[in-house]
């Protein structure tokens, strides 16, 4: 366990965009690890809102705090809170949703959403035997793991000639979204034999449209992040695949990672967190 080699309670200000199901399983994992260490946090929630986000940052800088956690709402702005963070020699550190500009000495700690989309897509192919139409709901487009586990998705589908994309919408990680969607995908009279959701909330709006339209036996779901009630959906044969991230894993790695920083230690840019295909052989093993 990594602790503060001077002996000091470092003070910790974490920022995330929201705090849903799963962001909430990373927030656990942080408190987890800080009382471990004996470092204090101070979490709060940006309500989806980048500016909101840049002014929590700046806060946590004038209060003085020994290092920074960011999860971006926006994974194409973060740079201003970099930059404010860096000009403040105050350590920083990005978790779950990489920035697409990062520079030397801000790591990152979380996972490869590409592998996400990837490993999630290649195992709803082999349960339709590599045929069929697939809808893909897309998260927030804006965060990078939107965008690579929706090309981890379409680059399976690209390996195989029986299968294409007929249908792609951002649903914004929100199982509402995933629901209204999948409604207008059905009244609209596709035929759709595969969802390949970006996370579990939206899939599993998805698995409740199809239940209200009686097609849930026609069509198979996958999600990412094997949350709870992903794993319950999975358990009564509602959902076909999840892809489990680490969640408390990159909650404690941040904190790990600023205190490395605070003990003036060499850090890697990224610090990967691996994902792991859940389906139900093996969703024993992550409940």
């Amino acid at each position: 366990m990594v602790t503060p080699n001077d002996g000091k309670v470092l003070t910790i200000g974490v920022s995330f965009p929201i705090l849903d199901q799963f962001l909430q399983n990373v927030a656990d994992g942080m408190e987890v690890r800080a009382a471990e260490a004996g470092v204090e946090l101070n979490i709060v929630s940006a309500q989806e809102k980048t500016d909101v986000q840049l002014g929590q940052v700046e806060n946590f800088i004038s209060q003085g705090v020994d290092g920074i956690i960011v999860i971006p709402v926006d994974t194409d702005a973060a740079t201003p809170m970099t930059e404010q963070a860096l000009n403040a020699e105050v350590p920083l550190v990005y978790v779950n949703r990489r920035p697409s500009d990062l520079p030397a000495g801000v790591p990152y700690v979380g996972s490869d959403s590409l592998v996400a989309g990837t490993l999630e897509m290649e195992a709803l192919a082999e349960l339709v035997n590599f045929e069929g139409n697939v809808a893909i709901l897309q998260g927030d487009p804006a965060n990078e793991a939107a965008q690579l586990r929706t090309k981890g998705c379409k680059d399976v589908v690209a390996e195989h000639e029986g299968m294409k994309v007929i249908r792609e919408q951002a649903g914004n990680w929100y199982r509402d979204k995933g629901l209204s969607i999948t409604e207008n995908w059905l009244q609209s009279g596709d035929d759709i034999d595969i969802i390949c959701a970006n996370n579990d909330e939206m899939a599993l709006g998805a698995i409740q449209a199809l239940q209200n339209a009686g097609k849930l036996d026609d069509v198979v779901v996958g999600g990412v992040d094997a949350t709870s009630d992903a794993l319950g959906a999975m358990e009564s044969g509602q959902l076909e695949v999840t892809v489990f991230q680490d969640a408390k894993g990159q909650g404690a790695g941040g904190v790990d990672t600023v205190v490395r920083l605070y003990n003036g230690e060499d850090v890697p840019g990224v610090l990967n967190v691996p994902y792991e295909l859940v389906t139900p052989d093996n969703m024993v093993d992550f409940r």
